[in-house]
């Protein structure tokens, strides 16, 4: 019997311990000055907390997905900002999947106690954005090693971190070619590569989201770091995507749950009038409303992680999650800044950096939009819209 999210409420009170070292202040500070936060990422890398999907054998905890899904949500729910590290929750996946023995003997142990970060994905790029297909960065086949050539984009992370899953084209498109197919996953190791044919350009955004622009200019990365068959690389990377979307659906519903609490809190507190503002119906139903879509897609991420722990196909729960639990912590961030009125835009009070945050999860890793299109492609049968 797979064990649900409900089951780790001792991982749970350990991460909110770790978490209430982290108040709203700190973020406030990392956020003004765009600054990565690295003592937290600490903390949950000295704890253990990234290394709970590594198998034991390699030093990490050997939990399925529904663990780092309860870690991830009870992050977002005491405020603080999982974005910095949730990649190497969900690349993991590709590795320990399809990953060689050496490569995994090589990377797991030192990922697990910390010496390496695992934060980095490179797979969007500039022309083709989700359309994965129709990437154009190359890597060629030169003896013992791949040269790369190219550029991706929202590349998150990529300054902080030592390795990157990087999705390239390894077979040239060809008429009659399925454009998935001749795609290949390489280990890049970043801190060899900085310099040496590897550059990296920060993107500022309205949130404090780490994301890159990374340029391969000639890049040599050796033949021993392909994962897997080489031009197999888009079916080795799905299973991950699924992960990614359940992992965030997961923080998805503990920011709905820190603006339910938040605006709940404030109502009760706030007099105008010689009454509580709780006290009206106003007030009351968007909040109640907010709480029962949060509860549905906290169901949904359940069934969801059901699938993936008993090896099915989550595709159709995974998008959903992703897309009912956006959908629940955005509609939650917009009753919390209601409820708290101009006081919702004053930077003390932590609402208007969470918004901005959450607000992200409605356009990655997937835009609602491609979700729909999904569904109704394959669940309900309509033809392909694009």
């Amino acid at each position: 019997m797979n064990q649900t999210i409900d089951a780790y409420s001792d991982i749970r009170d350990a991460v909110a311990k770790l978490c209430a070292r982290f108040p709203g202040e700190y973020w406030r500070g990392l956020d003004r000055e765009m600054r990565y936060p690295k003592e937290f990422v600490e903390a949950l890398t000295g704890s253990g907390w990234l290394s709970i999907l590594i198998p034991e054998e390699y030093g990490g905890a050997g939990l399925p997905l529904s663990a780092a899904a309860a870690v991830l949500e009870e992050i977002q729910r005491a405020g603080c900002n999982g974005g910095a590290c949730h990649a190497q929750m969900y690349t993991m996946g590709t590795l320990l999947r399809h990953g060689s023995e050496a490569q995994k003997q090589r990377y797991l142990p030192k990922i697990a106690a910390g010496e390496l970060r695992l934060q980095a994905f490179g797979v969007t790029e500039p022309t083709s954005g989700t359309d994965t297909g129709a990437l154009k960065t190359a890597a060629r086949r030169d003896g013992d090693h791949f040269v790369v050539k190219g550029q991706k984009i929202w590349t998150s992370r990529a300054e902080h971190s030592d390795l990157m899953l990087l999705l390239a084209r390894t077979t040239p498109l060809a008429e009659g070619m399925k454009k998935t197919d001749g795609l290949s996953v390489l280990i890049v190791e970043m801190r060899e590569a900085l310099g040496h044919g590897l550059s990296i350009r920060p993107i500022r955004t309205m949130m404090n989201h780490a994301t890159t622009e990374v340029f391969f200019d000639d890049l040599r990365v050796p033949a021993e770091n392909l994962i897997g068959e080489e031009g197999k690389g888009f079916r080795y990377i799905l299973s991950g995507m699924n992960a990614e979307r359940i992992l965030i659906a997961a923080e998805c519903v503990g920011d709905a749950k820190w603006f339910i609490d938040k605006a709940t809190g404030y109502a009760k507190e706030r007099h105008v009038f010689g009454r509580a503002i709780g006290q009206n119906q106003g007030i009351q139903f968007p909040i109640a409303r907010a709480y029962a879509n949060m509860r549905a897609a906290e169901l949904m991420v359940r069934e969801a992680l059901s699938l993936y722990e008993a090896g099915k196909n989550p595709g159709a729960e995974a998008n959903m999650a992703k897309m009912l639990a956006a959908d629940a912590s955005n509609e939650a961030a917009n009753v919390c800044i209601q409820t708290h009125g101009g006081f919702g835009f004053a930077e003390e009070y932590d609402v208007e950096r969470k918004f901005r945050e959450t607000r992200l999860y409605q356009v990655a890793p997937i835009s609602t939009n491609l979700i729909l299109s999904y569904l109704a492609e394959h669940v309900l049968g309509m033809p392909r819209s694009y």
